[in-house]
């Protein structure tokens, strides 16, 4: 709002003080991360009272690990706080003309309340066992049914999927070099870049990274026959949705140690905050070799803000927590980073910035599936891990978590690491 704003008083020739500034993106997105830290430091804690006078205590399952009775009592739902200092600096500093902004606004808006209504289900079924006076225990039956959560990541999948496939504002460009022809095309863009002339094509149809790969970008028809191509957009929301479901649960998997899916996420966001700025960037895009993403600027202000969040939020929700994200904030992060690596047309180096929401959800389809076989080979469950997720496992190994959460984060930091670098190594 305030960058439209500043954009009507200068296009109606009043000049104020400042003004200037928020033409330019860098400014908007350093302002995106200082107001989201300041909003998540002065009213998170107002939050938190609000929650505790409220009794939205937290709930936890007797798992014998150690320091877990402590947790009882701790606020949730505190993903509202990360919600709000998202959405407050990305509606304040960011063109909301843009595609890519709405597109993640929606995201932000569908699976904050996804996760919302299932936080207040499980708060509900609490109190109304109080109230009746039976002894409350927490599972796997409180909140929202499973099957309306993936219902509700579906929808966001396809939403996503759809934008990006049919929106014309969302298309990537390539260079048009020599005689090649360019493959299904919607035009060609002429760009003047250091005194020549360049020609690039608007590609149509979704393209992907490759990591490793010189030839490094990678056509979602080619996994078709060419009888079918006109079936590609199918295809392509099926995967996406998909991937969103799976990196959305990942997150609210790893969400089970104190500050673990918050720092996680923090350090995800940078990395896709770096390839937004490269591939948005039609300079860098030429240096790095990258597809072209127009627009994609933009989009930096809201991962800006989402890292701001994150950071803001681990004040309160680092050992020893004050305060717990909930379904409200794993879910809700967990989709917008599925949605932003699309974006960013990034999704196949997910395996590599988010391994560690890769190897929480792996661990646990490991421990189910081995006891499942187990129980009916040998009638009785055997485990791979001590515990899943594989946090967990650690700290039945005795690990305090602080030192399980740092090791977490040090991996995601070498994950993103390597995951930037890969658009040099090929």
């Amino acid at each position: 709002m305030l960058y439209h704003l500043f954009d009507w008083l200068k296009q109606s020739g009043v000049k104020i003080p400042g003004g200037t500034l928020f033409q330019f993106i860098t400014f908007r997105v350093l302002l995106a991360v200082i107001l989201s830290l300041v909003i998540t430091m002065l009213f998170g804690r107002k939050l938190i009272h609000a929650l505790r006078n409220l009794q939205v205590g937290e709930s936890v399952r007797e798992l014998g690990l150690e320091g877990e009775q402590q947790k009882k009592g701790t606020p949730t739902m505190g993903g509202i706080i990360i919600i709000l200092a998202i959405l407050i600096p990305t509606l304040l500093l960011a063109n909301l003309s843009k595609a890519y902004i709405r597109l993640m606004i929606f995201s932000t808006l569908w699976m904050g309340m996804i996760g919302f209504i299932d936080d207040y289900l499980k708060l509900r079924a609490k109190q109304i066992a109080q109230q009746q006076g039976i002894p409350y225990r927490k599972g796997d039956k409180d909140g929202l049914a499973g099957l309306f959560k993936i219902l509700g990541q579906v929808v966001l999948g396809f939403v996503v999927a759809a934008t990006l496939y049919f929106n014309s504002n969302t298309k990537v460009w390539r260079e048009f070099i020599g005689d090649a022809k360019p493959v299904d095309t919607t035009g060609i863009k002429k760009v003047v870049l250091d005194g020549k002339e360049r020609l690039f094509v608007e590609v149509s149809e979704p393209i992907a990274t490759i990591p490793f790969v010189k030839n490094h970008e990678f056509r979602y028809s080619r996994l078709l026959p060419d009888a079918w191509h006109g079936a590609t957009w199918i295809l392509y929301i099926l995967i996406v949705i998909f991937i969103i479901t799976a990196v959305s649960n990942g997150a609210n998997i790893t969400d089970g140690v104190d500050g673990l899916a918050t720092g996680v996420s923090a350090v995800i966001g940078t990395c896709l905050g770096v390839f937004a700025y490269a591939s948005g960037n039609l300079r860098f895009a030429e240096y790095l070799n990258i597809m072209y993403i127009p627009n994609l600027g933009e989009l930096s202000i809201f991962i800006g803000a989402m890292i701001g969040a994150c950071l803001g939020f681990l004040w309160y929700n680092a050992y020893p927590a004050t305060v717990f994200m909930g379904d409200t904030g794993s879910l809700t992060l967990g989709g917008i980073i599925a949605a932003l690596a699309f974006i960013v047309r990034k999704e196949l180096l997910i395996p590599i910035f988010c391994g560690v929401f890769l190897v929480e959800n792996i661990s646990v389809v490991l421990q189910v599936a081995y006891f499942k076989y187990t129980k009916k080979k040998y009638g009785d469950g055997r485990r791979v891990f001590l515990m899943s997720p594989l946090h967990h496992h650690y700290q039945k190994l005795g690990y305090h978590e602080s030192k399980i959460v740092t090791r977490f984060w040090i991996v995601t930091i070498l994950c993103v690491v390597f995951a930037i670098v890969t658009l040099k190594i090929r």
